[in-house]
């Protein structure tokens, strides 16, 4: 199947955005772009009240980045551009005056984990354990580091980052907060979600987008810290260490 983000609208005003690549859902600039773009037109959409973001298939989530396009990277500008796209998605999630629920069926990896940290609301399946890989080729969780602190503290957070080939499980990431809910399979993981999106679709629209204000409060800074970020991956990126890592995935 050809990578997708598409997005489907209920009359009662939930809007379910999903993402979708062959490669375990690792997202390439094009489609971390337009999940961005589909994001805020979806804040921006008054018919729409409440947001579920999901991915296709039953098992990765979101791998993170696409590394077809992380081993093309020969200069400082294209890393900077590449390293937004996560840093986009966590803004355009930041932004949305709407809440968005989270439905995590898988594995987490890398720039997943930020999205995962960048919704309002998130639930998992047991399935469901993050890692954030950064550090095995030569680069950290710079652009998804205040997502991940934002939920989880700086201490889960680094030590997600400093132990970087280890899945942390489903149940670890709910005690430290990234999840709010965990379920044995994808069947329990929807009928979770079904019973949130109803309970908020019969709540006031108007209290809700204040709550979001008001959760993420302090964050107003993200779209200049984020560029910082991405320009610091962007250089190690460019390293002699990180060349030579990225000629094993070639």
């Amino acid at each position: 199947m050809e990578p997708y983000v598409n997005i489907t609208k209920a009359e009662n005003g939930l809007a379910t955005i999903e993402f979708f690549h062959a490669k375990h859902n690792s997202l390439p600039s094009d489609i971390l772009s337009k999940l961005a773009q589909t994001i805020t037109e979806a804040g921006e959409d008054e018919e729409v009240k409440l947001i579920v973001l999901r991915s296709g298939g039953d098992r990765t989530f979101c791998s993170g980045a696409s590394f077809t396009e992380l081993i093309g990277i020969n200069d400082l500008a294209t890393g900077q551009k590449f390293f937004s796209g996560f840093a986009n998605v966590i803004n355009a999630c930041r932004k949305c005056p709407k809440f968005i629920i989270g439905r995590v069926q898988g594995k987490v990896v890398g720039g997943g984990v930020g999205v995962a940290a960048a919704v309002d609301y998130c639930m998992a399946t047991k399935f469901a354990s993050t890692k954030l890989s950064e550090l095995n080729v030569g680069i950290g969780p710079f652009v998804v580091g205040p997502a991940v602190e934002r939920k989880v503290g700086i201490s889960a957070m680094s030590q997600m980052t400093i132990n970087a080939d280890h899945f942390y499980p489903a149940s670890w990431a709910m005690e430290k907060g990234l999840y709010a809910d965990v379920f044995e399979d994808i069947d329990a993981l929807d009928q979770g979600v079904q019973d949130l999106v109803d309970y908020l679709l019969s709540k006031n629209p108007e209290a809700q987008s204040m709550l979001k204000k008001v959760f993420w409060e302090g964050c107003e800074n993200w779209d200049v810290l984020l560029a910082e970020r991405a320009a610091m991956s962007g250089k190690l990126v460019l390293s002699e260490y990180t060349k030579e890592v990225l000629k094993g995935y070639a």
